[in-house]
């Protein structure tokens, strides 16, 4: 990596903050799998209950602690709430990891 690109990331104090959360957020990997699940879209609950394979109550104890960390955003419609991510940059960060471990 460029000398001047690791300066400027210890430089931004805040940028460094933003990063060591979300990677702590996803370090998990039942989390790691939901945010494979969500990518770059919209997904309810129930969708990504049936792609992971556990059980409900599961899924979102590991969502409200994305969703605490600024990972994921949510939207509610009527009694389904949608879940998406909120920077694009850890949509980045999920392709470098496809692209290096899958």
């Amino acid at each position: 990596m460029d000398k001047k690109i690791i300066q400027e990331l210890i430089d931004k104090q805040e940028n460094i903050e933003i990063a060591a959360r979300s990677l702590k957020a996803i370090a998990h990997p039942l989390r790691l799998k939901i945010l494979c699940v969500i990518n770059d879209k919209e997904v309810c609950v129930q969708d990504i209950v049936e792609a992971v394979g556990t059980s409900q109550s599961n899924i979102s104890q590991h969502l409200g602690i994305l969703r605490d960390k600024d990972v994921l955003q949510t939207r509610k419609e009527a009694n389904r709430v949608y879940y998406s991510v909120t920077d694009p940059r850890t949509l980045q960060l999920l392709v470098m990891m496809r692209e290096i471990f899958c």
